[in-house]
């Protein structure tokens, strides 16, 4: 029996949020004593090449997790590889008021209302600035909860300026469902306006810099095919190197009766499955051929990461599934994933 299956029961008996903070501070103690390494297993060896960049196998961590890049080291030495940090706005702010956690573990979910909650741009590159580990690194950008819809734009080039020189890639989160009017940025004219401006600023820097830094967007599961087909129209046009499919979902069909269904929020875990694995087909039916697709969303078990490959994804990242399962369902789900190969 694996050490985390026995902390589980205590965690799970404690406040979610102050468990998730609880955990992170294990981690990095885990880690610092060499037993989360021990915890983990090896780290399954399984190269890609993709996005210009190397990534040692397929499975990553989702953004959320660790929001201001303070323990990229200790989660680097749970077999990930590649890592996402943030969702980072350029000024901190409190998120939304507690409580804004809630598991559902008759459905293997969550529900989260966090609403960016972070220490801002300062305080999150000064932490990536200080990691000692190698692993590809996605850093995620957002927007403050204050800046007008109609400013969204100020806020992601701002984070892209600060990002650029120390990440491996960028994503722009737009389809959070927990920040006012957030997922309207996903519409086709705001779409492609805002990712013109980015673009725009991506050349500056990269002029400057002499460096590339990829940008994917991360969108929605509660799209529409009309929706889906509008967003990799615009993702090609304005020359986005990727997409990540998908953030969280406000539907509460598959969790109608459990206590905390109905509690406002994203709702992350086994019941995104489909409805992310819906997605990420209509995008690989839509997008050139080898377009860089990321599936996230209700990965449980390496059968599940397997699934996401087989419906057009190329990488995986995993978040909610760890509260459930802990650090071995890393090393499960890139071997469930090595040497995939598409028909």
């Amino acid at each position: 029996m694996s050490p985390y299956v026995l902390a589980r029961p205590l965690l799970f008996a404690i406040d979610p949020e102050r468990a998730h903070d609880l955990t992170l501070g294990s981690i990095d103690a885990l880690a610092a004593s060499g037993a989360l390494r021990v915890a983990a297993g090896c780290r399954v060896d399984d190269p890609v090449e993709l996005l210009g960049l190397r990534f040692a196998n397929r499975i990553g961590l989702a953004a959320g997790l660790d929001k201001n890049a303070a323990h990229v080291d200790a989660l680097a030495q749970m077999g990930f590889g590649f890592i996402e940090v943030g969702t980072v706005t350029p000024k901190p702010q409190p998120g939304n008021p507690k409580p804004r956690m809630f598991r559902l573990p008759e459905a293997n979910a969550l529900i989260n209302r966090m609403g960016f909650n972070n220490l801002g741009l300062d305080a999150y590159v000064a932490n990536v600035q200080r990691r000692r580990s190698d692993v590809t690194l996605g850093l995620n950008i957002g927007k403050n909860a204050a800046t007008p819809i109609e400013r969204a734009t100020d806020d992601y080039l701002e984070g892209l300026r600060r990002t650029w020189p120390h990440a491996d890639y960028v994503t722009v989160n737009i389809s959070s469902p927990n920040t006012k009017n957030l997922r309207q940025l996903q519409g086709g004219d705001e779409l492609t306006a805002m990712l013109a401006a980015l673009g725009a600023e991506r050349a500056k820097l990269g002029r400057a810099t002499k460096r590339e830094v990829p940008m994917l967007v991360k969108i929605a599961p509660d799209l529409d095919e009309a929706q889906v087909e509008a967003i990799a129209r615009v993702l090609v046009e304005q020359a986005v190197d990727g997409v990540i499919a998908t953030n969280t979902t406000v539907a509460r069909d598959a969790v109608k009766g459990l206590r905390h269904g109905e509690e406002a929020g994203g709702l992350s875990g086994a019941p995104v499955l489909e409805s992310s694995n819906r997605v990420i087909r209509a995008l690989r039916q839509l997008l050139p051929p080898g377009y860089p697709i990321i599936g996230v969303g209700g990965v449980m078990s390496g059968a599940d990461a397997r699934t996401k490959l087989e419906a057009g994804a190329d990488l995986v990242q995993l978040y909610t599934g760890l509260i459930y399962r802990g650090p071995a369902l890393v090393g499960e789900c890139a071997r469930a994933t090595r040497g995939f190969v598409r028909n």
